[in-house]
């Protein structure tokens, strides 16, 4: 089939992957120009620089014969000619904290790609095609696009919606492997184009595909990632404060306690100081704000997302509250940037939360090491006097007078010898994501005071 995409992103960029590895004949549409030109490099390194996703660059290599990037609109009023579906993989991030979704980007590609699918086949549309909705949109999306094409005079077209429910850092692991696929639309005749679409998928006895109407589909999306934020939030405001407020409950352990029963499930049972990312907050705060403007209440929906606010407000807050740090004047590193491990995704990540506060309390250095994601973080956060960034996390952490862990890059539960042999004893350790929990006991034993997410504050021994 012919399959264009529009937007490059992550979900972009990893579904137009794998429909090439599908067999799909596949063109990728962006305005970035710099963006294409790493994708389209037939260089998985280049391409990795720009989203780092394990094996997108891998396939994209492996099938530069079917796909194509371009910043060229000329090439995507070409394609139309024979295409059979177009994903509308836009931005859709969140206006200001109103929960309202930013849909200027869609409604920009919509209103062009309307005017280009009315003059297909020098105005006579006879080829069917399907528009279908990738980005994480409101529910009656579906409604507002089919506006858009009747006003241009569209015909011989019908709108779907093909949520994504994948991870970062597992995205191409996930697309071709998924748990299920959902599609949502009004008409067979659309039905049967996006069984073509997803053939390997439809045929699968592991997949759960899953045929809805649009609207559920796309509601399905902003409720699966409420539960699971939900989930998060539980678990960091609920049983983290729990093992943080009584002294003797190790997280971990009551962590086995739980996920031991079938009925609670294990996803979602680790603590951390926030949970970032472009999707969970986002799609929560959309689903709020629809329910609001549809006269309904969002209570636990709202609180869900105040308690992850909450949870890293009150870590950021425990180096005063509990060890008594100041931070004007302070040398402190900040290891991980990435808002998780295995992504160069800063979008919504501890990390910039904690960057903000120091500058805004007066820190002396501000010391930045990430794996992959520091280039996305100069974008945010330049380089300068205080502002410091480092080749690997050993030079980063060195002289410095507070440690923050921000991601959980497993790299990082390899830092306690290092910190053991090499850091000054006064330094405090703050471990965001209890990356070093294995070895709390040595740390303290060594001098080290530890705030950590789920333990209460571990006072180092030498400073008794």
């Amino acid at each position: 089939m012919n399959i264009l995409y529009i937007g490059s992103g992550f979900v972009g960029a990893c579904s137009a992957a794998v429909s090439a590895d599908s067999g799909h004949n596949v063109l990728v549409f962006d305005i970035d120009k710099e963006k294409i030109k790493k994708l389209s490099s037939g260089d998985r390194d280049t391409i990795e620089s720009c989203l780092f996703e394990e094996g997108l660059g891998d396939l994209l290599v492996r099938h530069k014969e079917r796909i194509d990037f371009t910043t060229d609109y000329g090439k995507v009023e070409d394609f139309l000619e024979n295409c059979d579906g177009v994903f509308m993989c836009l931005p859709t991030p969140e206006i200001g904290e109103t929960g309202e979704s930013n849909l200027e980007y869609y409604y920009a590609a919509a209103e062009k790609l309307a005017e280009s699918l009315a003059k297909r086949n020098k105005g006579a549309q006879e080829k069917y095609i399907v528009i279908i909705n990738k980005s994480t949109v409101p529910i009656i999306m579906v409604d507002k696009t089919q506006e858009i094409l009747n006003a241009r005079g569209v015909k011989n077209c019908g709108v779907v919606s093909n949520p994504e429910f994948l991870v970062e850092g597992k995205a191409i692991s996930g697309s071709l492997k998924p748990d299920r696929v959902v599609i949502g639309a009004w008409a067979e005749k659309d039905f049967e184009i996006m069984r073509a679409v997803y053939q390997r998928f439809y045929d699968a006895p592991t997949v759960e595909y899953i045929e809805v109407n649009p609207k559920e589909a796309a509601a399905g999306k902003l409720l699966a990632n409420f539960y699971l934020f939900n989930k998060l939030a539980i678990c960091f405001d609920v049983i983290g404060r729990t093992c943080e407020t009584f002294s003797d409950l190790q997280f971990e352990n009551i962590r086995r306690i739980l996920t031991s029963d079938e009925r609670i499930g294990s996803w979602g049972f680790y603590d951390s100081a926030y949970a970032g990312g472009s999707c969970f907050i986002k799609d929560a705060r959309s689903l709020a704000h629809q329910l609001q403007t549809s006269d309904q209440e969002a209570i636990m929906v709202n609180e869900t997302y105040l308690a992850n606010k909450r949870q890293l407000e009150k870590f950021i807050g425990r180096a005063h509250s509990e060890a008594g740090v100041e931070w004007r004047d302070k040398k402190v590193a900040v290891v991980g940037l990435a808002f998780k491990r295995d992504t160069n995704d800063t979008r919504n990540a501890m990390s910039i939360e904690v960057v903000q506060h120091l500058q805004e309390h007066g820190a002396a250095e501000i010391k930045l090491y990430d794996p992959v994601a520091m280039e996305m973080f100069k974008g945010l956060f330049p380089k300068s006097d205080v502002i410091k960034y480092f080749d690997n996390e050993f030079d980063a952490i060195k002289d410095s007078d507070i440690i923050i862990i921000g991601t959980d890059w497993p790299q990082f539960r390899g830092l306690a010898d290092v910190i053991i042999e090499k850091i000054n004893k006064n330094t405090l350790l703050m471990d965001g994501r209890r990356m070093l929990q294995h070895r709390y006991d040595d740390l303290q034993k060594a001098g080290f005071s530890i705030i950590a997410v789920g333990s209460p504050f571990l006072k180092g021994h030498l400073a008794e």
